[in-house]
């Protein structure tokens, strides 16, 4: 595994990219590397802006190839989030680099973890959490899914959407308590009650029985943190239980 120096190196060598390079105008870092939540584990979390009408993928492309040159950086994915692509590499040692472009008029700071490190940004617009709402309607739709799966004696697949129904709940559970919600971030800071209750979903092995089983934790564990809902969950909640339920639907 790498450690800080070289983490360090490959930041520094970003900054030097993105200062060098005509195109960008603005650089920060943000997410762990900022708030003081960074240890040996975390990854690189670099962001700049792009002057217009220059593309951002452009910029990505290019420096790419620079990534893959210098650092034998392999590309993974790309993540669009409206005009901002996230594009993340994998380096040796699983030094993981995720770097982001956004039009600079654009470019402002989305939350808290966010450093200027050269040019200017725009005043800070905070990305509003989950909706509870959608993520209730998500969640109800695994539940009906995982049912369906495994009515249908297709047994991965219910055991996918039973998943998806304890990760929405739990996003739910840290919406609720001003936790971070996406990708599990704030999992582990949730109350060890709620722990406790998604623990009951997880599924030892695959069959009817305990895949229901799970499933009727999972409906427990969402409808308890759907309280403030109201009137949705009020008429859905006779669905979830028979959706739930051991008997024949």
């Amino acid at each position: 595994m790498f450690d800080a120096s070289e983490r360090e190196r490959v930041r520094e060598s970003l900054l030097e990219m993105g200062k060098a390079d005509a195109r960008i105008v603005a650089g920060a870092e943000v997410g762990s590397l900022v708030d003081g939540r960074v240890d040996r584990w975390s990854d690189l979390d670099l962001t700049f802006a792009v002057a217009a009408p220059v593309p951002v993928l452009d910029v990505l492309d290019d420096w790419t190839e620079r990534l893959a040159s210098q650092f034998d950086a392999v590309r993974l994915f790309d993540l669009p989030v409206g005009s901002t692509v996230y594009r993340v590499f994998l380096l040796p040692g699983a030094v993981q680099v995720d770097v982001s472009v956004t039009p600079a008029e654009e470019f402002w700071p989305r939350g808290p973890s966010f450093r200027l490190l050269f040019g200017t940004a725009g005043e800070p617009r905070p990305t509003p959490p989950p909706s509870l709402r959608d993520l209730f309607g998500l969640a109800v739709e695994d539940v009906r899914t995982a049912r369906v799966s495994t009515e249908r004696e297709r047994y991965w697949q219910a055991l996918y959407f039973i998943e998806s129904l304890r990760n929405h709940a739990l996003a739910m559970a840290c919406v609720r308590r001003s936790l971070k919600a996406s990708y599990g971030r704030g999992f582990h800071e949730l109350p060890e009650s709620v722990l406790e209750a998604a623990g009951r979903t997880l599924v030892a092995r695959l069959g009817r029985e305990p895949l229901l089983g799970a499933l009727r934790a999972g409906v427990d564990l969402l409808l308890a943190e759907s309280i403030e809902l109201g009137s949705p969950v009020d008429q859905l909640r006779p669905q979830l239980v028979a959706l739930s339920s051991p008997g024949p639907l």
